[in-house]
């Protein structure tokens, strides 16, 4: 009887082996799939990118005229927005546009103070620049609407998501997308074997979708890859709460080989988190947004990639927009800047150092020239 029932264990072990055996391969060929999918996307975002009209030719300079635009973002300590409202003036001085920069540190109430200084000094526009939720400023919007003053958010919600109906417009950008290309690139980048942690700001409306796109392509094209952790940190505590929150997740899973700060912005912070946790080398950085201290960043070696986008083109995007609106022309659907990936390739093109305005080629500056009618 021992015996008997010693074959048969010997049997059943045989046949899990086998059984074993037979799923290794069709579970090799999983993660292979997944990376070929995932490098398919990448290929797709290392392409120049191509200007797309964002709709019928139109005298820009007339409708700019005498008009007068004030730009308030999240903080001026974003570089990436920095960046952006520094394009914005330059490209209002040559259509006729006075644009001018809310300075602030974050609190909603200097927000507040904004835009009511924009009703009193009668100003044409407003631009909450990615990262000022309306819903936090409702009472002022109103009143800037009953004041005739037009208020729109720019590079602020993802298409998913409605806008605040106080607005006067909005011009939304893909956040979804760009996680979908953070989730595909680490894939991409370790044969389908990531596992990250995410630093995120849930108090800014579009960091769900973008956070979201990761996990989808993970769950998509990557069995064997997971998030070890999500650090959610607000705003106005990147400077102190990014490093050692990283630090200390680093240490308690050891097995991580990406940190995803998934505005680039909090790089700074990222970065002698590695370098302090003895990681440099085994930890890489993959993030979004094409700030160029972060470029920068890339040909020192400190951040692998960056989802560019040119703050320029998004500059000129977001005028374009706000001057159809104010023409009485329907503003485009989404900003239509579209995502160019840096790396150590490619990343000198935007300049040494970098700057807002290299790496995306200058079609799209000739091409808003030929729609804004520009003399």
């Amino acid at each position: 009887m021992a015996r008997a029932l010693s074959k048969l264990r010997i049997a059943a072990s045989l046949l899990g082996l086998a059984a074993g055996l037979h799923l290794m391969p069709a579970r090799a060929d999983a993660v292979n799939d997944g990376v070929a999918r995932a490098t398919a996307v990448i290929d797709t975002y290392r392409k120049l990118p191509l200007f797309v009209p964002p709709g019928p030719p139109f005298d820009i300079q007339a409708v700019a005229r005498g008009k007068t635009m004030l730009s308030i973002p999240n903080t001026s300590a974003n570089q990436f927005l920095k960046g952006i409202i520094t394009r914005e003036i330059a490209v209002g001085k040559e259509i006729g546009l006075k644009v001018s920069e809310w300075q602030n540190q974050g609190q909603p109430s200097q927000w507040v103070q904004g835009i009511d200084y924009a009703v009193a000094n009668k100003f044409s526009i407003v631009d909450l620049i990615s990262g000022v939720n309306p819903a936090v400023v409702e009472p002022q919007l109103a009143a800037a609407k009953a004041a005739g003053v037009k208020v729109f958010a720019s590079h602020f919600y993802d298409p998913s998501q409605p806008p605040d109906k106080l607005l006067a417009g909005n011009l939304p950008v893909s956040f979804y997308r760009q996680g979908w290309i953070l989730g595909n690139w680490m894939i991409y980048k370790t044969g389908g074997h990531a596992t990250a942690v995410i630093v995120k700001s849930e108090e800014v409306v579009p960091t769900a979708p973008l956070v979201q796109g990761i996990h989808d392509a993970l769950a998509k094209n990557c069995p064997d890859c997971k998030i070890a952790a999500e650090i959610n940190v607000g705003i106005t505590e990147w400077g102190t709460k990014i490093q050692p929150s990283v630090q200390s997740a680093l240490l308690s899973h050891p097995r991580v080989n990406y940190v995803i700060p998934i505005y680039d912005s909090m790089s700074q912070f990222v970065v002698p988190a590695i370098r302090l946790s003895g990681k440099t080398g085994l930890v890489h950085v993959a993030t979004s947004n094409g700030t160029p201290f972060v470029l920068d960043f890339i040909r020192n070696g400190d951040v692998q990639m960056d989802i560019g986008e040119s703050l320029d083109w998004i500059a000129r995007a977001t005028i374009d927009g706000y001057m159809r609106n104010l023409a009485g022309l329907p503003m485009p659907k989404e900003i239509g800047v579209p995502y160019y990936i840096f790396d150590a390739s490619n990343v000198r093109t935007a300049g040494v150092p970098a700057n807002a305005n290299e790496g995306y080629g200058d079609g799209y500056v000739t091409g808003f020239d030929k729609v804004w009618e520009m003399k």
